[in-house]
């Protein structure tokens, strides 16, 4: 079934248009008594009296149970039974009284009215009902005065003025009424008859009452008296000044112009983003579009000197301003009566720093108008509820901000300075409050030079950006959306200001919160809707670097919490990424875990600024284990990614680190990988200094793994540079150091390594045995990486062998599995490995084709030899 209700006259149920027969007078009075509360229970107690008053029969209660039996039975209703009592739940659309006080609170009082069908409830006969008939008459009542007015407004006084007369014959002592028949005999130009009516309503409410007219009432008579029109025609123009220097936001301006149907626009940025200035200068530039006036308010949202301005205050002015003598009490009449007087008036509504969309929605006039709304949040209610247009206001962007500042100093004063000028913008990050500050000291210091601002925002930006004044003074404007904020989303905002990175993930923040990744989500988001953080890639979030300055201000003790989640969850994805390799264990209750290698891979790529960000300052806080095992965790990443540079980089950290810990085997490591990298660099010297060193250190342990690896590293180092014969002598001592200590991951490496030496050498039938039987261990341990290395020395043996076929296998199958690992670095030389063999038989094309894709990787990587020798092969 899809039932409707009928109140508003004698009772019915309709199923899609047909009337239902619902019962007998009592039945339908236990259907309206739980229809009208919305929703709400109705205890047994109060439905008994409601439905017969003191006159219920002896067994009402059973009575009452059999009515609700039988509603439920022949209409399907769903009528619940509850401690505190019977609660009917129907959709409010499905009642006409309830669509009549939506149609009402939406100004739509024509619709509303004609929902009307006589008197409500009609032949429902309890004192309860009685009292119920009444109070919605006066419902409709009201409604059919603020319909007087919206016609009063739109200058159809003549044809209402038979109503009004009904309407004061039945209701002689309603003032409203006599003032609205009083102003529509005026406007028909019959003053006379006006006059007299205010003398009946005098005389009868000093007769019957002891009372005289009430303020409003005698406002109109004298403004009669006086020949004025009690309802002039009003036109305000209530639009504070555009900004002269007023540059830029050509895309926002154009989203405002854009020919939709939407009335309403929400105006959304930072403090200090220049939302208002937008709104007037778009205001302004359409003033003509909008013939009846344009009102303004600034609704003080984020004042720090006053609380938000109450809509209901707002409304008085507004009905001031549109002429309105007689302001009704109360929300609710004020904003009927002003969608009555908006009603078919083309106007402009400028609704400034608003705080909060149930601030706003009283305020909207209906259709006819055009409504802009600025605001530091982002009212997604006003979106969501109203059909509203957001336009989002981000910095100006580097010509634009340029612009302002000519605009506002003068072309000259910009064109001697253009590198300051530069600076300043930079400084300032686009933030038209920034800049605006900037410009107006050195507007009231016109003999100094740009430079002298520059260098005070150089060295203290927020400093800088204070002209004496609260609304001149960034802290002071940043500090009012702040106070804003809850408890909790105000503590992270604090905390953000700790991190120091120029975005950061939500698995990250939720560590530095202490919080879940849901509820992190959650407090975020209010901080997105302020404009103090920005989501600007799903999951990663930044603030303006203003604003982040402005966070770091506050005292926020954020721990170690954010160091422990990217060492613990950096230590996971190298765990990942190397598995067969020892790492120390560290902690965190929020670190991350990973499925696969290019999981992990996509991690380290996406966190890896934060990460280089986050181990500088470990060092520098004194988290020393921390700033060492970034450095080794990141070790892998950098090495399959082919970054060299930045792998130096992060063992020179590591190793202040570690002599800070004074652990020798700690510096042995990060020396012997300082090593390897400076020679990459191309600094061998000081490559071989880090070596010497290295092994310095680990002779002073027994420990076999470390030094076998020194001796891999100085083997790749000698390969590297030409010395075959020293890099087979470090392969073989490596080997037997791995023997001896029984780590057979690093054995099956070593075996490979010892191959592709002595294949180097052109002794390929010991290059070969020594590869496969480095294979045969990497699939017994399944060592994936380690099975791809053997597989790219195999290729080369094959390949020289003259079994091109094998090679071409091999490499195709290393290719995969590097890939798989998500090594590009290492896919990087396969390509081009792939590609030589390839061409050897003939195939130019689909050599040519791994070469260039060799050659895109190189120089992503920026490995500027390799790319060039291949470009010139090529």
């Amino acid at each position: 079934m899809i039932l409707e209700f009928g109140l508003l006259g004698a009772v019915e149920v309709r199923n899609r248009g047909a009337l239902v027969d619902v019962g007998h007078v009592r039945q339908q009075s236990v259907l309206v008594a739980l229809l009208v509360e919305e929703g709400r229970p109705v205890p047994v107690d109060r439905l008994l009296d409601r439905v017969w008053g003191e006159r219920a029969p002896l067994r009402a209660r059973e009575t009452l149970y059999g009515y609700v039996s039988k509603l439920r039975k022949l209409l399907g209703l769903d009528i619940e039974r509850s401690p505190a009592g019977y609660r009917l739940n129907v959709a409010t659309a499905q009642v006409d009284l309830f669509r009549f006080r939506a149609l009402v609170r939406l100004g739509a009082l024509d619709e509303a009215l004609g929902l009307w069908r006589g008197d409500a409830v009609e032949g429902l006969d309890s004192p309860w009902f009685d009292a119920l008939r009444e109070s919605l008459h006066a419902e409709r009542f009201a409604a059919e005065l603020d319909r007087n007015d919206a016609a009063l407004a739109q200058g159809r006084h003549a044809a209402l003025l038979p109503v009004l007369r009904r309407m004061a014959d039945e209701r002689p002592h309603d003032e409203r009424l006599a003032a609205q028949l009083m102003l529509a005999l005026h406007l028909s130009g019959n003053d006379a008859e006006a006059l007299r009516q205010y003398e009946t309503v005098r005389r009868e409410l000093a007769d019957e009452l002891g009372a005289d007219p009430s303020k409003p009432l005698q406002d109109v008579h004298q403004r009669i008296l006086a020949g004025e029109s009690a309802r002039a025609e009003c036109r305000p123009l209530q639009l504070p000044a555009p900004q002269p220097w007023f540059t830029g936001r050509e895309e926002e301006l154009a989203a405002l112009d854009a020919p939709e149907t939407v009335v309403i626009t929400a105006i959304g940025g930072t403090g200090g983003i220049g939302k208002t200035a937008l709104a007037l200068h778009w205001a302004h530039r359409h003033a003509d579009d909008f013939p009846d006036g344009q009102l303004y308010v600034n609704l003080r949202g984020f004042d720090p000197a006053a609380e938000p301005t109450p809509p209901e205050t707002v409304l008085r002015e507004f009905l001031e301003a549109l002429g309105e003598e007689m302001i009704p009490e109360g929300l609710d009449a004020r904003a009927a009566r002003y969608r009555s007087l908006m009603a078919g008036r083309r106007m402009l509504v400028v609704l400034d720093n608003a705080r909060s969309t149930e601030q706003v929605v009283p305020l909207l006039p209906g259709p006819d108008a055009t409504v802009l709304v600025t605001s530091r949040l982002k009212l997604a209610g006003l979106v969501a509820a109203h059909g509203a247009r957001s336009v989002s206001l981000d910095v100006l962007n580097s010509a634009d901000a340029q612009a302002f500042l000519r605009a506002r100093l003068g072309a000259d004063r910009v064109a001697a300075e253009p590198e300051v000028v530069a600076d300043l913008v930079t400084w300032c990050g686009g933030l038209p409050l920034a800049l605006s500050i900037v410009a107006a000291r050195a507007a009231m210091e016109p003999d100094f030079p740009l430079a002298v601002f520059a260098e005070e925002l150089r060295e203290q930006p927020l400093d800088a950006l204070d002209a004496g004044e609260i609304g001149t003074n960034l802290r002071a404007v940043f500090s009012w959306s702040v106070a804003a904020l809850s408890d909790e989303a105000a503590r992270a905002f604090a905390l953000l200001g700790t991190v120091g990175t120029a975005d950061v993930s939500l698995p990250a923040v939720a560590a530095l919160l202490d919080r879940s990744v849901p509820r992190t989500r959650m407090v975020l988001r209010e901080l997105e809707n302020t404009y103090l953080l920005q989501q600007h890639v799903p999951g990663r979030y930044r603030m303006h670097d203003l604003v982040g300055l402005y966070a770091a201000d506050l005292e926020a003790d954020a721990g170690s919490r954010l160091l422990d989640f990217y060492a613990a969850t950096a230590r996971a994805a190298a765990a990942r990424l190397e598995p067969h390799k020892p790492l120390p264990e560290h902690e965190s209750g929020h670190s991350l875990s990973f499925a696969d290698n290019a999981d992990a891979m996509a991690w380290f790529d996406a966190e890896h600024d934060c990460l280089t960000t986050t181990q500088r300052r470990a060092l520098d806080s004194g988290a020393f284990e921390v700033a060492w095992l970034l450095g080794r965790t990141m070790n892998s990443y950098y090495s399959r990614r082919g970054r060299t540079s930045d792998d130096v980089d992060a063992w020179l950290i590591a190793l202040r680190a570690a002599e800070v810990l004074q652990d020798g085997a700690k510096q042995a490591a990060a020396h012997m990988c300082l090593g390897l990298g400076y020679v990459e660099l191309g600094r061998s010297s000081l490559g071989h200094r880090h070596f010497e060193r290295s092994l310095e250190l680990f002779a002073q342990t027994d420990d076999h793994v470390a030094q076998g690896s020194a001796h891999r590293a100085m083997a790749w180092a000698a390969e590297f540079e030409g010395d075959l014969g020293r890099a087979l002598e470090h392969s073989l001592a490596g080997l037997a150091k791995f023997r001896a200590a029984g780590s057979e991951i690093r054995e099956a490496e070593s075996l490979n390594e010892v191959g592709w030496r002595y294949a180097c050498l052109g002794r390929y039938a010991e290059a070969r045995a020594y590869c496969e039987d480095a294979m045969v261990l990497n699939d017994k341990l399944g060592h994936t990486e380690g099975a791809a290395a053997t597989l790219d020395s195999l290729a080369h043996i094959a390949h020289h062998d003259g079994r091109h076929a094998d090679a071409l296998a091999h490499y195709r199958e290393a290719l995969a599995l590097y890939r798989e690992l998500d090594n590009s670095a290492e896919e990087a030389t396969v390509l081009e490995h792939l590609g030589d063999v390839l061409f050897a038989t003939g195939s130019e094309g689909e050599a040519r084709e791994q070469w260039r894709r060799a050659l895109e990787l190189y120089e992503k990587q920026g490995r500027a030899s390799e790319a060039a020798a291949l470009t010139a092969r090529l």
